[in-house]
């Protein structure tokens, strides 16, 4: 790709972010659009990149606009056609790329780790890129959450030919890339605006799966329904909890900690402690091994990587962790992400009451999967239940949050607007706080922190 210029519309989300970043460390022009101002987008133009929140053609700076031949224009599914700076840009003849498609043009150049799923994928893909980052391999990344181990999204190697990326199934973004090794987490059932069925979401990851190159390798999680479609010559292995090639045993739980023994066809490493010691991640974690192992990284740089892997932020986010309260925030946004984050802090804390604050994430969404929503949140003990996040959609007739509050059965429950929210947590008394959400919610997180500090440990 021979540019000059980049610029991104919807700069702002994480997976652009990490493309925008990557093409700054090249010394390109870098620019672009995004609805909002964000701690990310601040981050941008602190780096060097120029930054618009008007859908403006006007306000775009002329070394975008000057040489459309020197000038890429990259964009989100997520921006409506209609768009007039994206309209303006098809107008004028620029070539324009999904943010897929440029990934796709990076990972065929590299050796590619590609992580895909319906969930697990950014925890999964943060832990491979800090097992290879900590090993004698080191690798580039471009991570779907902000790793707290180097507050970024984005890795870079001068070293290492080996790249690690999310799969994105949305738009079926993900059958741009041309994965070495890859991963699938999960296939449940999401995103029905786009695949309509289940079963087409299915083969759309069917579909990944025979993009995976000659003498690569396919690591899926035991059951999932899904039949890999690969070469010959790609190896396919499973794994699992506490089954599949790849799996743990000899799990021990106890004193906020997490202990495993990663068992493997050809070897086994014992006593790893998970860095994020909640019950889901060992799982992923075997995930993570399982690719490092194959790229070459060793059994004591995979358990010292593991211990001092510090998650991505809003992924089981540790906000506060004290005897009289502990605060966590989760990106869990759909049913099985829910049952699985509420499962884990309910096995971490046996012993307290957990109160789950979660926004729905699109109405489409909520559409689809409103009696799951009400069935994982009936996990829960108490129940704050915001307005749904519309992101891209326009408002469905007849879809509220209220579809999903009448599915639930726990003995505490409420609707509350967002603006309404500090005031219901200053006067309700909380054990465990967590806040579930792919939105807009994080905006609160601080407020939030602020005030159960205020009230359970007498300092700010």
């Amino acid at each position: 790709m021979n540019y000059k210029s980049v610029y991104f519309i919807g700069i702002g989300g994480i997976g652009m972010s990490n493309l925008a970043r990557y093409f700054l460390s090249k010394g390109l022009n870098v620019g672009g659009y995004d609805r909002t101002e964000t701690a990310l987008t601040q981050a941008l133009q602190q780096e060097g990149a120029f930054v618009h929140y008007e859908d403006r053609v006007e306000d775009i700076p002329l070394v975008f606009t000057e040489n459309k031949e020197h000038t890429l224009v990259v964009f989100t599914p997520a921006v409506p056609a209609s768009h007039r700076e994206l309209l303006f840009f098809r107008e004028q003849g620029y070539t324009i790329m999904k943010r897929a498609q440029v990934l796709g043009e990076i990972t065929k150049t590299s050796n590619a780790i590609c992580v895909a799923g319906t969930h697990g994928k950014t925890t999964v893909s943060s832990m491979t890129a800090h097992l290879l980052r900590q090993s004698h391999i080191d690798c580039n990344a471009f991570l779907g959450g902000i790793l707290k181990n180097y507050n970024n999204n984005l890795l870079l190697s001068e070293k290492s030919n080996i790249t690690v990326a999310e799969a994105d199934e949305y738009d079926r973004s993900f059958h741009w890339l041309r994965p070495w090794i890859a991963i699938i987490t999960s296939a449940d059932p999401d995103h029905l605006d786009i695949y309509s069925t289940g079963e087409a979401y299915r083969e759309s990851f069917e579909k990944f799966t025979s993009l995976i190159r000659s003498n690569g390798f396919l690591i899926m999680k035991k059951g999932v329904f899904v039949t890999p479609l690969t070469e010959e010559k790609v190896t396919v292995a499973t794994y699992g909890e506490e089954e599949g090639d790849y799996h743990a045993e000899n799990i021990r739980i106890g004193n906020g900690e997490i202990q495993f023994d990663f068992v493997a066809p050809e070897k086994r490493i014992n006593d790893i402690f998970l860095g994020v010691p909640v019950k889901i991640n060992i799982e992923n974690a075997v995930a993570a091994i399982a690719a490092a192992i194959q790229c070459g990284v060793t059994d004591e740089e995979v358990r010292n990587a593991m211990r001092t892997f510090g998650g991505a932020k809003r992924r089981f986010d540790f906000h506060i962790k004290s005897p009289s309260i502990v605060f966590i925030d989760d990106y869990a946004h759909h049913p099985q992400e829910l049952t699985a984050a509420i499962s884990s802090v309910k096995a971490l804390y046996p012993d307290k009451k957990v109160t789950g604050v979660f926004q729905p994430h699109l109405y489409s969404r909520t559409r689809d999967f409103f009696a799951g929503f009400g069935k994982s949140l009936s996990l829960l003990e108490d129940v704050i239940l915001l307005d749904i996040y519309p992101a891209r959609e326009e408002p469905i007739e007849g879809v509220t949050s209220q579809l999903i509050f009448d599915c639930i059965t726990s003995p505490e429950k409420m609707l509350c607007r967002k603006d309404e929210l500090l005031e219901i947590l200053s006067k309700k008394p909380l054990e465990v706080l967590v806040t579930f959400g792919a939105g807009d919610i994080d905006r609160l997180l601080p407020d939030i922190e602020i005030l159960l500090r205020k009230i359970y440990m007498a300092k700010v």
